[in-house]
């Protein structure tokens, strides 16, 4: 379980110390949240995690002012009583005494902030989730192309180095080479980045360890991306059946996150660049509502609406319908898909064709 210390939110956000009790090194915050005092202050209500951050606004500094001492002192001993790795007052509202004598105590650090209330709270939070946020590192190579974060994976050796640097050269991002480290932000967010020892550098074999900043200039690199998809490549395997026509939804796991992705089979005089930026793309096509296959499926159809259909292309696809096509089943097979009894009447009629 990841963690955040304490000096580091309060360097952040530059907060200002009122008390710290030379707590700030040491306090190390273990929950991604942040705590608006309420019920806390009018009742003892314990259900809140002592782990949170105590946050006091402009409407709970307003509650304890029309307090007498006496009840503004009661009512800080509920709130503090529990436990927090620190209590902080927005709008830099001051402290009235009876404040001062509850964090002291209870050894609770407070500081004051400029910012609005709803403002620090979700900029704490989100903060703490992306300092504290699920981790792996993956062996691959991150780029941005197209606007798209694309992380590209393979085997040691295959091209992946190569073919970002090719494409840093055509005007796209760099993020990491060789170790990507990838953070869960969210349940449908994954950030990804470099190793700080070795960012901006990338490896290519017979050159050496590159720096594409000062070679490119900063233009040419990013700290940080979202990783929207993913590209597997692989030597090409003369045995394996390849997704020609794009039929085939992939999806790759990272954390539990299910991202998009494609396998690209590697040989002699690809242009694995032009692919990639290609990919990248097609696969904002896609998130745009527009799928090429589907739309050659729907003209091959519309010009033939009674009609069963059989387009024989071999290096596409064949499409068989026995009865008008419903989008929402499977009726597209590649040939290796089709039983052989099918396969033989298909190559037969184009026999007779040619």
């Amino acid at each position: 379980m990841h963690s955040v210390k304490l000096i580091d939110i309060v360097q952040t956000f530059d907060l200002k110390v009122v008390r710290e009790f030379g707590n700030l090194e040491s306090t190390e915050i273990k929950v991604a949240d942040v705590t608006r005092a309420g019920l806390q202050l009018i009742s003892n209500f314990t259900d809140v995690e002592v782990s949170r951050i105590k946050l006091l606004g402009t409407m709970e500094i307003a509650y304890l002012n029309s307090l007498t001492g006496s009840e503004c002192r009661a009512s800080m001993d509920r709130l503090l009583a529990t436990g927090s790795p620190c209590l902080i007052l927005s709008h830099n509202h001051e402290p009235r005494k009876e404040i001062i004598e509850s964090v002291e105590k209870y050894k609770i650090p407070l500081f004051q902030s400029s910012l609005a209330t709803s403002d620090l709270s979700g900029s704490i939070a989100q903060y703490l989730k992306s300092k504290m946020a699920p981790r792996i590192s993956v062996h691959g190579v991150l780029v941005e192309v197209h606007g798209e974060g694309i992380l590209i994976l393979g085997e040691s050796g295959v091209g992946k180095s190569e073919t970002a640097l090719d494409l840093v050269k055509r005007g796209h991002h760099l993020i990491a080479d060789d170790l990507v480290e990838i953070r869960k932000i969210s349940d449908t967010t994954l950030l990804g980045k470099a190793p700080e020892i070795v960012q901006y550098l990338i490896e290519i074999r017979g050159l050496g360890i590159l720096d594409v900043r000062r070679l490119y200039g900063v233009s040419a690199v990013k700290e940080l991306e979202r990783i929207d998809f993913v590209v597997n490549l692989e030597l090409w395997d003369q045995n394996k059946d390849y997704d020609r026509i794009g039929q085939s939804e992939e999806m790759t796991d990272i954390l539990g996150v299910e991202i998009p992705s494609v396998t690209i089979p590697v040989r002699p005089g690809r242009n694995l660049s032009i692919i990639i930026e290609v990919a990248a793309l097609n696969f904002r096509q896609k998130m745009m509502g527009y799928h090429t296959l589907r739309s050659l499926m729907e003209r091959v159809y519309s010009k033939n609406p009674e009609l069963d259909v059989t387009i024989r292309r071999e290096h596409i696809v064949q499409f068989i319908a026995d009865d008008p096509p419903d989008y929402s089943s499977k009726f597209v097979h590649t040939k290796d898909q089709l039983s052989n009894k099918q396969v033989d009447s298909v190559t037969a009629g184009e026999d007779e064709q040619d």
